[in-house]
Formats: structure tokens, sequence, C-alpha cells
């Protein structure tokens, strides 16, 4: 009897554990997926995606991280440790001027339902412009909380300190006095606001004029070397919301349950954001002009051209 040579007899047992694999399995490509913080709508639709077996449907492995803002996570996808991510519309024309390539592949939308600039209920600050010189917490640098704050600055034409916390350090740091106001996303806004602890200076929803709110971000090279794999990628995300869409029941419980909400918050997120997100991904040169003149009032400057910030890929929303 002959002794087969270990490494040959690692090849074999590789190879017949790859056969053995459930049809389809060892095709799968896994797919990064980041997102901004837990309580985001990215998030959920990405989980949503995973629950439902959707990217599997696409031949992918999803991989779920969640970062401490957008501006981690377009971090992330520059570096190449994710392959998409929600990014909002300033950042990605900022970094294109610093040698940074990514692109807009999927609008989430030109509402900021459920955003808001809030002050704790027992501040005696009325308005924005009582703001000038004070911190006003955002998840991080380069997030769409920061370009809001940037814009509600402008806006109220004051300058005050926008401090970094983390999309789970909005609430506690301004309830704790430590913020004197904050940039509050959905649906966070909803249940702090429905609850009392927070009161609302500005509604952005209202406030600003439609204008695209950022979307899913790829690199360049990725869109070059591997389109196809970002469309699947997009596909399975947008079939999540069409799926989310389609059965109302299982959406508010997921997003209950994700977000631990009570289910009244989670219908009006359900209701007030979902419902108005884009459907078919598809951007426009206009809701990105708009994006980046906002952006411009507000300071932000070196600004790649709009038209170089996105490109619409055909989304085809994956069905479970």
């Amino acid at each position: 009897m002959t002794t087969m040579p270990l490494a040959r007899l690692a090849v074999v047992l590789a190879l017949g554990a790859l056969f053995t694999l459930p049809a389809g399995a060892a095709a799968q490509e896994t797919i990064r997926i980041g997102c901004p913080t837990k309580t985001y709508f990215p998030t959920i639709l990405a989980t949503v995606a995973k629950e439902k077996g959707l990217f599997e449907k696409e031949g992918l492995r999803p991989e779920i991280t969640i970062y401490r803002g957008g501006g981690e996570t377009f971090e992330a996808i520059a570096a190449n440790s994710a392959d998409l991510g929600p990014v909002a519309v300033p950042l990605v024309a900022t970094s294109r001027k610093r040698g940074v390539l990514t692109k807009i592949v999927g609008g989430n939308g030109d509402e900021w339902s459920g955003w808001i600039l809030g002050v704790k209920s027992a501040s005696p600050i009325k308005s924005a412009k009582e703001l000038d010189g004070k911190k006003v917490g955002i998840t991080s640098a380069g997030s769409g909380t920061d370009t809001l704050a940037l814009w509600a600055q402008s806006e109220a034409k004051v300058a005050f300190q926008r401090i970094g916390v983390g999309g789970g350090g909005l609430v506690p740091n301004l309830l704790n006095d430590n913020l004197a106001a904050a940039v509050i996303y959905s649906p966070l806004s909803y249940q702090v606001v429905s609850e009392g602890k927070v009161r609302v200076l500005m509604d952005f929803a209202t406030a600003m004029p439609p204008n695209l709110i950022g979307g899913w971000a790829a690199t360049e090279k990725n869109l070059t070397e591997r389109r196809p794999f970002i469309q699947k990628g997009l596909n399975a995300l947008y079939g999540a919301l069409e799926y989310m869409r389609n059965n109302p029941d299982y959406a508010i419980k997921t997003i209950a349950s994700n977000n631990e909400l009570p289910m009244e918050i989670a219908k009006m997120e359900y209701e007030k954001t979902y419902l108005r997100l884009s459907r078919d991904g598809k951007i426009t040169q206009a809701s990105v002009e708009k994006a980046m003149e906002l952006a411009a009032a507000s300071g932000v400057k070196d600004m790649a051209p709009a038209a170089e910030v996105f490109m619409n890929l055909p989304i085809t929303p994956t069905k479970p």
C-alpha cells in the first residue's frame, strides 16, 4: 500500500467537500454591505435581503457590517473593505477631487423624511439661530447628518460645532446635556419625539427642497471590473424594498424588532420612510445638482461635476 502525499490528500479532501456543498453554494461570491448605523433603513433592507435569501438568488453571500456613520462607511468602500454602502452626495463629490473615485449607483430618494434637528424637550433653545457657538451632534464627518448640520448652520446664519458621536451616541449625548442639539434620523427621531424627550427645531423633509439624499455607492474600479457583481447586489437590496412594500405586516414587525421600537413607531417609519424610497434607484442629474447646490451654500467646496458623481445601473429587484 502506498502513502498519498499530504498535499495531494488535502486537495482531494477540499474537492470532496466542494462537491458535497448544496447546489449553487460553490458559485456564491461574497458581497460586503456597509451600513452607517443599526437603526437606519439601509441596514433593514440589507437584513431583509439576507433573511429572504435575495442575495443568494443572485449568487451572492452577504456580509453586513455596521459602522459608526456615513463617513466610516464611505472610508470602508474607498479602502475596498465594503463593496456597497449608502453615501451622501457631497462626500462622493468632494472625495473625487482628492482622487477617491466612487459613484452613487442606486438612489434612495429626494426627501430627508424623518430627519430632524432636535433639542432636548426642556431646552430653552427655540430656533436654530440660538445654536451659534454651541455643540451639535452628528454621526460622523461626511455623513448625511453632517450634510444636514452644515445646511442648517447656513440657513440659520450661525456657526456651531459639529461633534461626531456615532449613530448610537446622538440621543444619549443630547439627553445628558453634552450636546445642545443633534441631527437625528428616522426612526430614532420618531421615537424620541413621540416619547416627549426631544423637540423639533427643523424638519429637513419640509425645510429643504427636493434633492438626492444619497444612495448606494461603489468604487469605479468595481464598476469597471465587476459591474454585474454590483448590479446583483443592488437587485437584492431593491428586491428587499419591494418585498417590504408588498408585505407591510412583516415589514413593520421587522422594523420594530431590528430597531427595538414600539409597533406604532415602526408603522410610522414604514409609512413615512420606506414607502417614499426610490423603487428603481434611478438618479437624475437635477437631483444631484440640487444636493450639491445646497452643500455649496453650506460651505462645502471643491466638488466634482454632478455628472461624475453618479451612474444609473439597470436594476431588476430580486423576487423571493
